[in-house]
């Protein structure tokens, strides 16, 4: 396998989670947002979305966290990271797309570029921006969190899944930002029992090879 992502996208950060917390191996190959590489002929030959990240499996190219995630559920089941019961299947995912639909696109790098080209918002009031939509998405996050019995020591039960997986970047890029945790009691217990695991930790951006 190769995964093509960049140490800091919270998006490559999810699919490092899951890579490792099933015990998977891949080539690691950095796709420098920073640099414009994910625009690149080259790379949009690979990946149309010019996104990361991107996983090549088998000779062929999957696209979008959640769907590689789900692929490697798939392919790779144990551990399993999605209960086997319908319903808790899709609390496990409705947390997860919280973060994938909900929170991440709206506070994202192309989102926080369009505001400052085109609406000419400060840098100021693009980092506001992203720390509003945080905030509101994560109280949401926190309400199914804490009204759920369903939830344990991890988001779902007392094992990883996929929505811890989700939430962890989140809270890592929203601490980078300035958002107030402690508004988020559950949410920041979660992610410190994560951190505990080093299946989380060795996916940390600090740990990539691209990490500056």
């Amino acid at each position: 396998m190769k995964l093509y992502n960049y140490f800091r996208s919270s998006a490559s950060y999810r699919v490092r989670i899951v890579a490792s917390l099933k015990g998977l191996s891949y080539e690691y190959v950095s796709i420098n947002l920073m640099r414009g590489e994910s625009r690149t002929p080259a790379y949009e030959a690979l990946n149309p979305q010019g996104r990361v990240p991107a996983l090549e499996d088998n000779g062929r190219m999957l696209a979008q966290s959640l769907a590689i995630c789900e692929y490697l559920e798939e392919t790779h089941p144990n551990p399993p990271l999605l209960p086997s019961d319908p319903v808790s299947r899709a609390r496990v995912r409705a947390i997860a797309l919280a973060v994938a639909c909900e929170i991440h696109p709206i506070g994202g790098g192309r989102a926080q570029a369009y505001l400052g080209r085109v609406l000419k918002a400060s840098e100021d009031q693009r980092a506001e921006w992203g720390r509003h939509w945080t905030t509101e998405g994560f109280r949401a996050i926190e309400a199914m969190l804490t009204g759920s019995p369903e939830t344990g020591r991890f988001c779902h039960g007392d094992t990883p899944t996929l929505a811890d997986a989700f939430l962890v970047p989140q809270v890592y890029n929203a601490e980078r930002s300035g958002v107030d945790m402690t508004l988020f009691p559950a949410i920041r217990r979660i992610c410190q029992e994560c951190a505990k695991l080093e299946t989380f930790d060795r996916a940390r951006p600090e740990r990539q090879p691209d990490a500056v």
